[in-house]
Parts: structure tokens; sequence; C-alpha cells
């Protein structure tokens, strides 16, 4: 049922079956984004709990919707194929992570121990764009790559496995920047605007991407796969297990992997 009326609305191109897809999830970033202004005080507890259940879709997802498709596609050489994909993600994160300091430097003025490039150095909010571009890149690209592979499901399965971990996502980064004196209800909508302007090109461009050479399409599932799990391990659960709420993040990132695998079984 949900197949049938996601292609009423878009179609059966493959590109705009993608740019539907991207404003679905860029909608949802929004929604967790404005949450904050209803959810006014919500506690660390609850935060770790929604980012761990966020991370444990993505997790999922990887697997599920981009690995093992992937080297299923790849054929032969699927499996090679797929490896490079994910070492390429994976390297092109590490990179990038490097390169500009990370979301929270610029929230909460605190400086990784391996980052070398000074907050000085840039206006604020070019970096806050910046940041947040790099850490949606691979979000983006899965969401594009899923649908331009031809696959309806697994392209359906993408868009909620990143539209629903984009609510707690959104929520958490509009908490952070509240606290650290931005106004509520202007910055949960640039959120939304941010996420909009960011993930629905990457979108297109891994749709299209795909639909040109299909010959690509195990590399680029495997780079935006290599791209999540680095986000969810460098990122996600580091900061879900700094505020002494391990369990609680565990538990979420548990009930995220049986929620994706229960939607990706009922869509294919």
């Amino acid at each position: 049922m949900l197949e049938s009326w996601f292609l009423r609305i878009a179609g059966n191109d493959p590109v705009m079956q993608a740019f539907v897809a991207g404003v679905v999830i860029a909608g949802l970033n929004l929604l967790g984004a404005l949450l904050v202004v209803v959810w006014r005080n919500p506690s660390q507890r609850s935060l770790d709990g929604a980012l761990g259940f966020a991370a444990g879709v993505m997790l999922a997802a990887s697997f599920t919707s981009l690995i093992l498709p992937g080297i299923e596609f790849g054929g032969q050489n699927g499996l090679i194929e797929v490896i490079v994909g994910i070492s390429l993600g994976v390297l092109l994160l590490d990179r990038a992570d490097r390169w500009v300091p990370h979301v929270h430097v610029l929230i909460t003025g605190r400086q990784r121990s391996d980052q070398t490039i000074s907050e000085a150095d840039l206006a604020p909010l070019l970096l806050f764009i910046v940041a947040i571009t790099i850490h949606n890149m691979p979000e983006g690209l899965a969401v594009g790559v899923g649908f331009g592979s031809g696959n309806v499901a697994e392209g359906l399965s993408l868009m909620l496995a990143i539209g629903i971990q984009n609510i707690p996502e959104g929520l958490a980064v509009s908490v952070a920047a509240v606290n650290a004196g931005f106004d509520r209800t202007t910055y949960a909508a640039l959120t939304g605007i941010r996420a909009g302007l960011v993930e629905i090109p990457l979108v297109l461009l891994g749709a299209w991407a795909v639909s040109v050479s299909g010959a690509i399409l195990p590399y680029a599932m495997g780079f935006a796969a290599g791209g999540m799990l680095f986000v969810i391990s460098d990122e996600i659960v580091p900061e879900t297990h700094s505020n002494g709420h391990e369990r609680v993040a565990t538990l979420g990132l548990m009930l995220g992997v049986v929620v994706m695998l229960y939607l990706d079984v009922s869509l294919a």
C-alpha cells in the first residue's frame, strides 16, 4: 500500500522519486527541529535514548538496504566493490571530520583533542553550515542511491530509516543551540531549512549518478553505508554514552534496529 501510494505521487522516474523522498526526509528533520518549541526542556536521558534509536535505525539500514543489496547487485565482484565503496565513504568522512570542526565546537565552545582548526578561523555561520552538510552527506546519498537502483521498496526503506532518525537528530541539535543562547523558534526553523537545502540535492545526486551508470551502484551503496557507519561510531554512540545514560542509549539503539528490520521486511 505504501509503495502504491508513493508511486502515485512520485511516478516511475527514479530521480523524481528521489526528489519526493528528499522532501520527506527534510520535512521530518524540520519536524524534529520544531519539537523544541513544544517540548521545551527534554532531559539529557531522553535525548540520549532518542539518538540511540536513530543510530539503531541507521545501523540496520546500512546493512539491510545498502551493503547486502549492493553485494547482490554487483554479482561476482559485488563484495569487493561494496568494500571499496565502504572504505571510500569512511575515508571521506574521516578527512572531512578533521578538516572541519564538529558542530558541538560551535555550540559548546569545546575543542576536540585531535582538532587543529581554530573556531576563530571561520565565521560561525559558515562553520555551522559546512559541518552539518558533511555529517548529512551519507544520509542523503543513501536515499538517492536506493531509488536510483530502481528498487522502490529499497528506496522507501531508506527514506523511512533516514526520515525517522532525522527527527531526534533535528531535536538534539536544536536543543543544543537553544541552550547556547539561540532563539528557540527561529533556530528550529533554520534547522529545517538547512535540512532541505542539504539533503535534497544530495538525494538527487545519488539517484542521478546511479541511474546514469548502473556499474557504480555497488560502490555507491558501499560508500553511503560506510559514511553512515562512520557517523554512528564516531559521533552518535560516543555522544550518547558520555552523559551517564549508556543503558538507555543502548536500549534505544536496539529498538531502532528492531524497528528498521521490521520495516525492511514489511516493505520487501
